[in-house]
């Protein structure tokens, strides 16, 4: 970003790097917000808004933060200064909550875990946006605020249900801002306003303070104009909460080192929009020409039944419960199409809820059999873009229509993150979506930066561990950046420690391995041996012991300073006629001498 003005992408990497350089003071961000605000005249975007007094006395208290700590407190505070929003079926202290219905809005006592940990970490909220009744639509229309146009063009749809969110974003109002997902709320608008759109795995965010849609199945999202920024949000905002009982301590997978698996519908539905299969295609060319990717196709009949179900299964009772005695008594203050969904689920019975649980099992463990092969599903984001005088001609439809690619994705416990993708011949946006399992999401925010050459480079650093690990010593040919290093890597492995051995080893180049591995023995006449101790989740590290091929072994090593961890070994006879490196003081050094 320039100092003297806000561009239309406001990214956290540009922000804390004009902090750091005394060009911008966080107040000085916040009066260019709101002169933005000001000037986009969008106030569909919005359903209220902190105070702007209030606001700049917020960030005014972080103009003396920065100016008496520098930019350590850009560190302390990951989020520092960096303006957002979020969806308002999301609490806030200070704001009510609507969920798009004026006659149903409340004021908390207290706001979401998620804002508060954003607000923790140094964010300045600026309101909460517009949303498709209830997060009840794919559509951005359904709300008595008026319907939120397009970031891009305002003739077309802006996406729901957390239309506001992603057009606030689109539109440079705010650097990240917070949307919820639960049939694709999270990931349409992000396609189809050319921003990032990141849905973690269920539970991964809490949503203790989030007023829900289908509790079941909804995570709070993020949008952004990076896969960084987004990931970084994810960090601060992550975490099991004690006072949601659906949320979870996801273990992370690893990242993939190797080449990306990549499965593709073996048929693609555009619904007739072929500007939009184009786009997807020409995608697609790119992706294919880059090195190391591998392309299949699976069966898309699962995940389109299971797509289904959302809204014409008895999931939608879960809706009604949702809602209540409020549909009881205000129904015919409700939009009438989010009321005659909602109201749809008086018809299903407890044993219409069985036998769908029972339906969805079968369809999840066809897709997760499909999908064993590969890394991620890769997808467009919408199947098609319809204009605002498209949908009131048929707005059942087209909102169906766009839910195509994203319903299925929380039935099947899945992770998914949209992105821009190559635009529409057109010149609208098109999104592709990453959908992986539980656990994927620090692969897919990877790979997606792998497979996209505008993507920022920023690093995807992981989450904390939440499970057990052990810490392991290697030696040799899973050191980072040699040849068996994806063995830990892709098992959620962490280097943790570049250090030494005690003085008490000696280190021989083995014959005849592949790739070339050195052994480690221990000895009374040893010298201290280069390692990396490497942090790795418990639940992975049998299978990664039972890679570890004879003569090498796993036992125990003293590290220098007397601490004792897990790390590679190696068997007496083996070293009968190897060549002694010790000399050297580990395997890289030896390497490069070579």
């Amino acid at each position: 970003m320039t100092t003297d003005t806000l561009l239309p992408a406001i990214t956290l990497a540009d922000l804390h790097t004009a902090y750091a350089q005394h060009k911008l003071l966080p107040s000085q961000c916040i009066e260019r917000v709101l002169a933005r605000i000001a000037t986009v005249e969008r106030p569909e975007i919005w359903i209220s808004r902190v105070a702007d007094e209030a606001l700049l006395a917020q960030a005014r208290a972080l103009d003396a933060l920065l100016q008496e700590e520098g930019a350590a407190v850009l560190a302390r505070m990951p989020l520092f200064g960096v303006p957002f929003a979020i969806k308002d079926n999301i609490d806030a202290l200070g704001l009510p909550t609507t969920a798009g219905c004026t006659e149903f809005s409340f004021t908390p006592q207290r706001s979401a875990t998620v804002v508060e940990k954003l607000q923790a970490a140094g964010a300045l909220l600026i309101g909460k946006t517009n949303l498709d009744q209830f997060a009840t639509g794919l559509v951005g229309t359904r709300s008595p605020y008026g319907a939120v146009r397009n970031a891009i063009d305002p003739a077309y749809v802006s996406g729901g249900s957390s239309s506001g969110s992603a057009v606030a974003v689109a539109l440079g109002l705010v650097g990240f801002s917070l949307g919820t997902d639960t049939a694709g709320s999270g990931r349409v608008p992000a396609g189809l306003n050319g921003i990032v759109g990141l849905k973690p795995s269920r539970g991964l965010l809490s949503t203790r303070g989030v007023f829900p849609a289908c509790r079941t199945l909804d995570c709070v999202s993020i949008f952004a104009h990076t896969v960084a920024d987004a990931w970084q949000v994810t960090q601060v905002a992550a975490g099991l909460d004690a006072e949601d009982s659906y949320s979870r301590a996801v273990p992370m997978t690893g990242i993939r080192q190797r080449g990306l698996r990549i499965a593709l519908p073996a048929v693609l539905e555009f619904f007739g929009d072929s500007a939009a299969g184009q786009a997807f295609e020409a995608t697609l060319a790119q992706l294919r020409a880059l090195p190391g990717c591998t392309f299949g196709t699976v069966d898309y009949t699962p995940f389109k039944e299971a797509a289904a179900l959302l809204y014409y299964g008895p999931w939608v009772a879960e809706r009604l419960a949702a809602v209540g005695d409020f549909f009881t008594e205000h129904k015919d203050q409700m939009n009438p199409v989010v009321a005659g969904i909602i109201g749809q689920g008086a018809n299903y019975s407890a044993v219409d809820a069985f036998n769908g649980q029972y339906r969805l099992a079968d369809l999840r463990r066809a897709a997760e059999t499909a999908l064993a092969p590969y890394d991620f599903l890769l997808l467009p984001t919408t199947p098609t873009m319809p204009t605002l005088a498209d949908l009131e001609r048929e707005p059942v439809l087209r909102n169906s229509e766009l839910g195509y690619y994203t319903n299925f994705v929380n039935f099947f416990d899945m992770a998914a993150l949209s992105v821009p993708a190559v635009a529409r011949a057109d010149g609208l946006p098109a999104g592709i979506t990453l959908v992986g399992p539980c656990g994927s999401d620090q692969l897919l925010a990877a790979a997606a930066q792998r497979l996209l050459p505008d993507a920022s480079d920023a690093l995807i650093t992981p989450l904390p561990f939440n499970e057990p690990t052990i810490q392991l010593a290697v030696v040799g040919a899973h050191l980072q950046g040699q040849p068996l290093n994806w063995q830990l890597t892709e098992r959620g492995a962490r280097r943790i420690a570049s250090t030494q051995t005690a003085a008490q080893y000696r280190l021989y180049a083995l014959p005849n391995t592949t790739p070339p591995k050195p052994g480690l023995q221990r000895c009374a006449d040893g010298v201290a041996i280069a390692i990396e101790v490497w942090e790795l989740p418990l639940r992975r590290f049998g299978e990664f012991v039972a890679d570890v091929p004879a003569p090498l072994a796993i036992g125990s090593l003293e590290l220098a300073g007397g601490r004792w961890v897990k790390g590679f070994v190696c068997e007496g006879q083996a070293i009968a006629g190897a060549a002694d490196i010790s000399a050297h003081g580990g395997w890289l050094a030896y390497l490069a001498a070579r």
